[in-house]
């Protein structure tokens, strides 16, 4: 049986949108996550009629009830993506698909129900149909969509929520570090874990985030960029950033990232370059890597390069490292030729540039 057709989207348009010359000149300099455009997504979730209503509205604040579960239970989770110009004019989504279906599975870590792959996409292609003007015409520019869920259903108790809102909000973005791609600082935390096993590494949920915030804030405070964290039963094996998966490139070529096995976000970009990289002919290996044999490998010339990735900062260098005792560099301390070369390959397929042999362009 062929699962059900997404619904339309009912478009209540904004009485009063942000005029041309306004938003033109948000979208010189948008940075990121700080321009939103004029409208959302919305589709209700109740037990008794399932998934219903959905629309896509003016973007503005809504009412919770201050018994809502979302605030007391924490039942949430987003998604994050992007909308990229084409060079033929047209506008394209990057593998949808994969974001819908963690969707799912962070729905059923979460005991919230799964939002069908169908309307997941649909509600994307609706907002971004009526919000197309907002995505910046600059190299790096794009339409960031986050996707995301909450409990909406006003009581007190520790039970999974009957109600769910599910929206989508849009964010017109430029480049993530001010003045373009750079190698970065990351501080190892000895002190905090991300996630533990059986736990909700491998979601994308909130509380994931927020309990990364300390360590940020404490790598941030000793003069690095971003925080890297190690697995909470050994605190041993480097697992990821706050909001970034890693790869670590040997002299000879081969790329190296920590396995899925449950504390690792399954990021999205992360498959995207490891498929990429094997297209190249290079080795990738999902297996275990160390602190302290980081740390050697950097320092014996073994390790080349080293990058983090993610949705909003595409590709990453790591040009440092530093922990408690010990500091060490990484090849050159820049971008190495591995690492752009990857970077430049995903930048382009995403922008339209070249083939798409894996069919990851979904056109709008």
């Amino acid at each position: 049986m062929h699962a059900p057709a997404a619904p339309e989207f009912r478009l209540e348009p904004h009485p009063r949108p942000v005029d041309e010359a306004t938003r033109a000149e948000q979208l010189t300099d948008p940075g990121f996550g700080r321009v939103f455009t004029d409208h959302m997504a919305v589709v209700g979730y109740s037990a008794d009629r399932g998934w219903h209503d959905a629309r896509i509205v003016p973007r503005q604040p809504f009412t919770v009830d201050p018994a809502c579960a979302v605030l007391h239970y924490a039942q949430e989770i987003f998604e994050g993506l992007k909308a990229y110009r084409q060079p033929d004019g047209g506008t394209a989504l990057f593998r949808p698909e994969a974001n819908a279906r963690r969707f799912q599975a962070s729905a059923r870590r979460m005991a919230m129900p799964e939002l069908p792959e169908s309307l997941f996409i649909r509600s994307l292609e609706a907002l971004v149909a009526a919000d197309r003007d907002w995505i910046p015409d600059t190299p790096e520019g794009a339409l960031y969509l986050r996707p995301f869920m909450i409990a909406s259903q006003a009581f007190l108790g520790v039970r999974p929520a009957s109600e769910y809102l599910y929206m989508v909000i849009a964010s017109s973005v430029g480049a993530y570090w001010k003045g373009g791609t750079r190698a970065v600082s990351l501080w190892v935390s000895h002190e905090y874990t991300r996630a533990a096993p059986g736990g909700t590494g491998a979601a994308k949920c909130g509380g994931n985030y927020a309990t990364s915030l300390v360590a940020q804030a404490d790598a941030v405070r000793r003069g690095h960029d971003q925080v890297v964290f190690l697995d909470a039963t050994e605190r041993r094996w480097v697992e990821e950033l706050g909001g970034m998966n890693i790869f670590f490139v040997g002299r000879d070529g081969t790329i190296r990232t920590p396995p899925l096995t449950g504390t690792i976000l399954p990021g999205i970009t992360r498959d995207s370059l490891i498929q990429l990289a094997r297209d190249e002919g290079l080795t990738v290996r999902e297996e275990p890597y160390a602190i302290d044999q980081w740390r050697a490998d950097a320092e014996s010339g073994a390790l080349a390069e080293a990058f983090a990735c993610g949705t909003a900062a595409v590709v990453t260098p790591i040009g440092s490292v530093a922990g408690p005792d010990y500091a060490f560099r990484i090849g050159g301390g820049d971008t190495g030729p591995i690492t752009a070369r990857l970077l430049a390959r995903l930048s382009t397929l995403q922008r339209g540039i070249g083939d798409d042999p894996h069919g990851w362009r979904h056109r709008l």
